[in-house]
């Protein structure tokens, strides 16, 4: 599995990069997941996006998924014969209903009990802790190889499990670790302890602050992940799972 940053910001983009979206490739299928704002046109410097196979969606708030209508306008531009399945929940029916769109994509219902075969993978789900409803996802190729994305969430024991082992964990990082107390995101404290009990292969840390220098968070994490690598997120960033 290929994974490809394309946004990495929580909340909205800064200095011309966007916020969450990442591009998976896997035995020739190209995977969306998140699709927050920017991502699209940082996706076309890899791809054209009507090509794209599916796309996943960890939860609906706005830096997750603003530049899903506008995909939206594209697939019906070109007049594609295949619409473009895009995954998400059903906790929110309003937004999950918006995923349909007549003659371009078609929303399809995941959920936390039982997998999803997506283009040959098997997706599990957990909720997150965050002020809305939102999904984790552990990703398993067909050789057995994982990438866990925690998507937004506050630190809870359940992420410990979901993670384990996990070849690649991307971490939601959007505070450094002298952010405490009770919020709706991971610091950096939280992400490196939380790879570390996890035993996870490699970090990457993501969803980052707009206003703390990434080299902070990286140094951060790494001093909490002990000896497991940690990378933090940048447009362009490919990992080989």
């Amino acid at each position: 599995m290929l994974v490809t940053v394309l946004g990495f910001y929580g909340g909205y983009p800064h200095n011309g990069i966007g916020t969450s979206g990442y591009l998976l490739q896997n035995d020739g299928k190209k995977m969306l997941v998140d699709c927050g704002s920017g991502v699209l046109n940082a996706l076309a410097n890899y791809m054209n996006p009507t090509d794209l196979d599916a796309v996943i969606l960890s939860h609906y708030h706005h830096d997750h998924t603003a530049d899903i209508g506008v995909l939206q306008y594209e697939w019906l531009a070109a007049k594609k014969e295949k619409l473009l399945p895009i995954y998400g929940h059903t906790q929110d029916f309003v937004n999950f209903a918006q995923l349909s769109v007549d003659n371009a994509t078609k929303g399809i219902a995941y959920n936390d009990y039982e997998p999803s075969e997506i283009d040959g993978m098997k997706f599990e789900f957990l909720r997150t802790v965050h002020p809305v409803p939102a999904y984790a996802m552990r990703i398993t190729d067909k050789n057995g190889k994982v990438i866990v994305y925690t998507a937004d969430t506050t630190y809870f024991d359940g992420l410990v499990d979901f993670a384990k082992d996990a070849d690649l964990l991307i971490a939601d990082t959007n505070f450094p670790e002298d952010v405490t107390g009770r919020k709706a995101h991971l610091n950096t404290k939280e992400a490196g302890t939380l790879a570390k009990d996890a035993n996870v292969k490699r970090l990457m840390i993501s969803h980052l602050p707009q206003t703390v220098d990434a080299e902070t968070m990286l140094s951060q994490s790494q001093k909490y992940a002990g000896d497991i690598p940690v990378v933090h997120a940048f447009q362009g960033l490919e990992i080989n799972v």
